[in-house]
């Protein structure tokens, strides 16, 4: 689960790179389009590490109330994993029965 979400933070980083690359390649360009779009991409950028900021402060708070509530409650969490598993592994050996015949 931690590969793809570093996946996708290693490629957020290279637009944000690439595109902070492309507001400095178009500096001297004066065109009026061309410093209204560059205005834009700013403010998206901008937008985007905001948001990423959040999304990153909401992640790490539930995963602490989580660690927090498994900890008070570890019984609870057991029994909530294994039968987490169970319909799973229940709902799987269905599908797997249903595919052979």
């Amino acid at each position: 689960m931690i590969k793809p979400t570093q996946a996708i933070s290693n490629d957020m980083g290279q637009l944000a790179e690439e595109a902070r690359a492309l507001i400095a390649a178009t500096a001297d360009v004066a065109g009026d389009k061309v410093v209204e779009a560059r205005k834009r991409l700013a403010a998206a950028l901008e937008s985007g590490r905001e948001m990423y900021g959040r999304v990153r402060d909401k992640a790490v708070e539930g995963a602490k109330v989580a660690d927090q509530t498994v900890r008070e409650n570890p019984y609870q969490s057991i029994a909530i994993g294994v039968g987490v598993g169970a319909l799973v592994g229940y709902l799987l050996a269905r599908r797997c029965s249903r595919d052979r015949d």
